[in-house]
């Protein structure tokens, strides 16, 4: 009986490198308040923290040995404290998806003069398509913890609408 290509390469895999290389624990994680540090330093509101599993995400980090390798997109969570927001930006080369672990937060979207807004709760899911501004707002009394994936292994930064205070930010 032949042994099919895919059964072959299969078992050539090490799955134990496999478990070494591809598993992030989130004891070995920490949450990264400098991440996106420039907003919060403009405005107290921007506050918020990324936990980076999967690639470093598009906030401007380049380099973390702690992740997994981003080979498809990247994943991570984000910590919003209460009333502290994720300004409205746009991703030009990625999809962005939020699934609300906990909290409540106002999402925004922007394209052209047409904003509409929803509010996401726990367990609640949105995937906003490149090229449309997304902003988060955390409406409830408590930390908002989402996940966050966004379509690209090395996304590039996103930017601020022309009129938002942070388009005239400079990064460290």
């Amino acid at each position: 009986m032949s042994t099919s290509t895919s059964e072959s390469a299969t078992t050539k895999i090490d799955l134990n490198k496999v478990l070494e290389e591809r598993v992030a624990r989130f004891e070995n994680r920490s949450y990264d308040w400098n991440a996106l540090k420039f907003q919060a330093d403009y405005d107290p509101k921007y506050r918020r923290a990324q936990i980076r599993y999967m690639g470093t995400g598009a906030t401007g980090v380049t380099a973390d040995q702690n992740v997994v390798p981003a080979e498809h997109f990247t994943f991570s969570t984000m910590c919003l404290p209460a009333g502290c927001e994720g300004p409205l930006h746009v991703h030009t080369d990625a999809e962005e998806v939020f699934f609300m672990l906990r909290g409540k937060i106002r999402l925004t979207l922007k394209d052209g003069d047409q904003v509409v807004q929803t509010i996401l709760n726990e367990r609640d899911l949105i995937s906003v398509p490149k090229n449309i501004y997304r902003g988060l707002e955390n409406i409830g009394q408590e930390e908002a913890l989402m996940c966050v994936m966004i379509g690209n292994p090395k996304p590039v930064i996103p930017t601020y609408p022309d009129d938002h205070p942070l388009s005239k930010v400079k990064r460290d």
